[in-house]
């Protein structure tokens, strides 16, 4: 086990657990773990999990400059994206995935060169709605985090793997907080 894996593991959680309580010291949290996972992946011949770490760590500069601008947690409000722009995001993902894996497959030594892309580009869309607050990007995650959980069991990063399956129970009860948050700001006064 490689202790690099335990720390981006713990800070991955505590990412997670402030995002459930829309706190913006998540976003500080998960690009330190982001930063030590592009070196895990890379290492594990998961090239397309290693950019998406990357990208993890632009977007949680702006997670953190978008949640900064609030002055407190509760005044970030909650929307939800409209049915349509998940269908055409879920089309275009499929799509870019597929265009990436069949490059990947041709011109690297990718491991699963289909099943990284897919996650990673489902990724980069699900960061986006947390980044913007939208109750859909946890549903996104429990279908990612399903798909990392094994892609991570089988190239032998067992805490990473173990950290997804976590993040399923996560995202189950921030779906729900975010629900309930939802609802109540849009009770009429």
């Amino acid at each position: 086990m490689n202790p690099l894996e335990a720390v981006s593991v713990v800070l991955a959680l505590a990412y997670l657990l402030l995002a459930v309580k829309r706190n913006r010291w998540c976003w500080v949290a998960g690009a330190a773990s982001s930063a030590i996972l592009i070196y895990l992946a890379a290492r594990a011949r998961l090239p397309m999990q290693a950019g998406l770490n990357g990208y993890y760590v632009l977007m949680s500069c702006y997670g953190f400059w978008h949640w900064s601008r609030d002055a407190a947690a509760t005044e970030r409000r909650i929307s939800v994206s409209p049915l349509p722009l998940n269908l055409v995001a879920c089309a275009a993902v499929v799509i870019v995935s597929l265009l990436t894996a069949h490059w990947l497959s041709m011109q690297t030594r990718a491991a699963w060169p289909y099943l990284d892309s897919l996650t990673t580009w489902a990724s980069l869309y699900a960061t986006w709605l947390t980044a913007r607050v939208k109750l859909d990007n946890w549903i996104w995650w429990l279908a990612i985090d399903s798909l990392l959980a094994y892609l991570f069991a089988v190239q032998g990063l067992y805490l990473v793997a173990l950290l997804m399956v976590a993040y399923l129970g996560i995202a189950i009860a921030g779906y729900f907080a975010w629900q309930k948050s939802y609802r109540l700001q849009n009770v009429p006064a």
